[in-house]
């Protein structure tokens, strides 16, 4: 037997809601100390690696409640990548803080009671199993929409629920070479890929902002729907400029290293002591920049440098005399400069430098949260202001099937 919650706002709703409504408000009852926007909203989800998890992440830090399915005993595979943080991996703790683990074998009989059970009662269903094994579940929208509508399904895959590429597998490496990014980066001697789960992490934003408006859509009119996010698709929504660039068989942007392909001078350039990155976007930061910075006015009127397009065309030629300006200057008095001029700089920041990084700390925004190997810092999410809002929750880092326990009795199910 399932227990009945006498909770007023459930009894308030049409019965059609109530149960969902009791099991988010026992969430929400539980997190009344932390309430954000989606304070109330339970979210389900068969997730592993990046892309779910770090979709779900982002609805967790806004309130959320997340219970993420994981495999008995090993988890989610992310968990085993590296030990990097306290005996944990460093992937794992990034995407995972916030939600209650619950340890499933979803082919298991009465394993998948319980998670339909479950799924009865949420507002969001999200899953990143290859394409085909959630309707094999009995997860697909259309199985469960007539039953729950209004139950939001998100599906993240690498190409989508349909067409020839469907049962390809899909890596954020072979995600990224077949949206074309691999032709951009690098120095143009072999292809790079981009230093981080780039395809991962735009789908995962990508699932997260149809959530979000899916969310609003079914507050207006009541109807859940079904969300099905690409990886390929997020990746080539992202590659807009080279593709347009590219567009009507023109030639792509050659890859550039840590330069930019179509703006020069745009990148990395060495001074006596070290790099600094700098950026020029227009004709007027050019004459400030010849002006102020490298002390050479006439290279404004210079024939090869007079626009930016001839500047790419002629960036070797450049890059040389921007060398041999900065050869007997430190980085420093090269960024000073180029602050005195209004010319777009940066450092070029290595891992340690980020943890430490000026702007960060002067802004207050690092905390800390709770994991099985300790406490470790963390960021703040990105928009979260402390001068009004919400506090975003930031809870600890669950180990596998830690909230077995306290799931099973809210949903009125006793192991064995």
């Amino acid at each position: 037997m399932f227990a009945r919650a006498s909770c007023p706002r459930c009894l308030s709703q049409p019965a059609i809601s109530r149960s969902v409504r009791r099991f988010s408000c026992a969430a929400a009852r539980r997190n009344s100390d932390n309430q954000g926007p989606l304070a109330g909203i339970t979210v389900v989800s068969l997730e592993q690696a990046i892309a779910a998890p770090f979709c779900t992440r982002q609805l967790a830090d806004m309130g959320a409640r997340v219970i993420k399915i994981e495999r008995p005993g090993v988890g989610d595979f992310a968990r085993g990548y590296d030990t990097r943080v306290n005996g944990l991996a460093s992937h794992f703790v990034w995407t995972n803080r916030s939600k209650e683990s619950l340890a499933l074998d979803v082919k298991n009989p009465e394993d998948h009671e319980v998670l339909m059970r479950l799924v009865s009662k949420a507002d969001v269903l999200v899953q990143n199993l290859a394409p085909g094994a959630s309707a094999r579940l009995g997860l697909s929208f259309e199985t469960l929409k007539e039953e729950h509508p209004s139950l939001i399904v998100c599906d993240i895959s690498g190409y989508g629920q349909d067409g020839p590429y469907r049962d390809k597998k899909a890596y954020d490496l072979l995600v990224q070479s077949e949206a074309g990014m691999l032709s951009v980066t690098g120095t143009g001697k072999e292809p790079a890929k981009v230093g981080i789960s780039i395809a991962d992490i735009a789908s995962g934003m990508y699932a997260y902002s149809n959530i979000l408006a899916a969310l609003m859509q079914r507050s207006k009119t009541g109807r859940g729907s079904h969300i099905d996010i690409s990886m390929l698709e997020s990746m080539v929504e992202w590659m807009g400029f080279p593709m347009y660039y590219a567009f009507n068989g023109a030639p792509g942007p050659v890859p550039a290293g840590a330069s930019h392909a179509s703006i020069y001078p745009y990148g990395p350039f060495e001074t006596g002591n070290g790099s600094v990155m700098l950026g020029i976007q227009n004709e007027r930061e050019w004459a400030k920049f010849c002006t102020l910075v490298l002390s050479q006015p006439d290279l404004i009127t210079d024939a090869r440098f007079s626009n930016n397009s001839l500047r790419v065309q002629n960036r070797d030629a450049l890059k040389e005399i921007i060398h041999k300006s900065f050869a007997n200057i430190t980085a420093e008095e090269a960024t000073r400069r180029l602050d005195e001029a209004a010319i777009a700089n940066a450092n070029v920041s290595d891992m340690q430098g980020v943890w430490e990084h000026t702007q960060l700390r002067a802004r207050n925004r690092w905390t800390e949260v709770k994991t099985p190997g300790g406490t470790v810092p963390a960021l703040l999410p990105p928009g979260f202001s402390p001068r009004g809002g919400f506090r975003p929750r930031m809870d600890a880092v669950p180990e596998v099937g830690e909230h077995n326990e306290s799931i099973f009795a809210e949903l009125g199910f006793t192991r064995k």
